[in-house]
């Protein structure tokens, strides 16, 4: 697969599959053509939406980002502009939100009060910075023990669409499954080290360095101790892991939303229309009425006529 931007069509592409037939025609490489897919990356803008140049002033430069933000949050950004093949303005604040997502990842793996002495230390004796970092210690919450069903779900969701949107180099929407993880996680109060760990081999392709130094926390002590993420393998999906038990159906009387229920994913029609009417929320909307007619639609809504 070739990526590359469409400037670089003659100079790269055109060169690289000249050199590639000269080197096929000599017998040194088995294939006659050196790509079989082609991806054209989009331009990233200045954030006054034109070319970024110098001439005009709206140039960006990466070693700034880099350090106002770190590399990670510089290189998940980029990835969460958009899709791939779009031309895309540049927005600082964008990078400011995915550095506060990376954060947030931190604060779930870490103890809070072992972090607030790091950052204490840090900045009365910003020498000694790497070894107040080594005193990080991981969150109570993080323990062995056999996640739920519904951290299993969570986890088995995140693994489903990461892999099959990096496969697709759809890297903005791989990104947002991990945001919904962390998001789910945050309110886990115990946090299953083995769900964690799999995460943590997820994100390693989008911010390798933070990934990196958490896994080596929570796999300190194990045995035998993985050297990196990076080389782990890759998390597989269970599809029956991800399959719904019960569904949410909002229930609506003469058009407007008066409860959300609770049923089986399985459930009758006639099980969702006797759900729906046993609703305490519904019943002050229906009681005294002449139901006129009930429309159900499967697995996505009920709505009760009355007259």
């Amino acid at each position: 697969m070739y990526v590359g931007g469409t400037e670089h069509a003659v100079l790269h592409l055109l060169y690289a599959r000249f050199w590639h037939k000269v080197l096929f025609d000599l017998g040194f490489v088995s294939t006659a053509e050196p790509f079989y897919k082609l991806v054209n990356q989009g331009l990233i803008l200045g954030e006054d939406g034109q070319k970024m140049s110098k001439a005009r002033g709206n140039v960006v430069n990466p070693d700034d980002m880099v350090n106002e933000f770190g590399a990670d949050a510089l290189r998940l950004y980029e990835m969460f502009m958009g899709p791939l093949e779009m031309v895309k303005p540049w927005s600082t604040k964008g990078v400011e939100g995915v550095y506060r997502f990376l954060g947030r990842v931190w604060r779930l793996f870490v103890d809070e009060k072992s972090e607030t002495e790091f950052e204490q230390g840090s900045t009365t004796e910003p020498e000694r910075g790497a070894e107040f970092l080594e005193r990080i210690q991981l969150n109570d919450a993080i323990i062995e023990i056999e996640p739920t069903p519904s951290q299993l779900k969570t986890l088995h969701g995140c693994i489903k669409k990461v892999t099959e949107d990096l496969d697709h180099l759809r890297f903005n929407t791989a990104i947002s499954a991990l945001m919904v993880f962390i998001n789910e996680a945050m309110t886990w109060e115990t946090k299953p080290r083995a769900v964690l760990r799999d995460f943590l081999i997820l994100l390693q392709p989008f911010a390798p360095h933070l990934a990196e130094e958490l896994f080596a926390r929570l796999t300190a002590g194990s045995q035998p101790q993985p050297v990196t993420a990076a080389y782990q393998p890759w998390p597989k999906f269970d599809p029956a892991l991800l399959v719904e038990n019960t569904l949410e159906i909002p229930v609506q009387v003469n058009g407007k939303l008066r409860d959300v229920i609770q049923v089986a994913a399985d459930a009758t029609q006639a099980q969702l229309e006797a759900a729906a009417l046993a609703s305490e929320k519904v019943k002050p909307y229906i009681e005294g009425k002449t139901i006129k007619k009930i429309i159900v639609v499967p697995r996505k809504l009920v709505n009760i006529a009355v007259g």
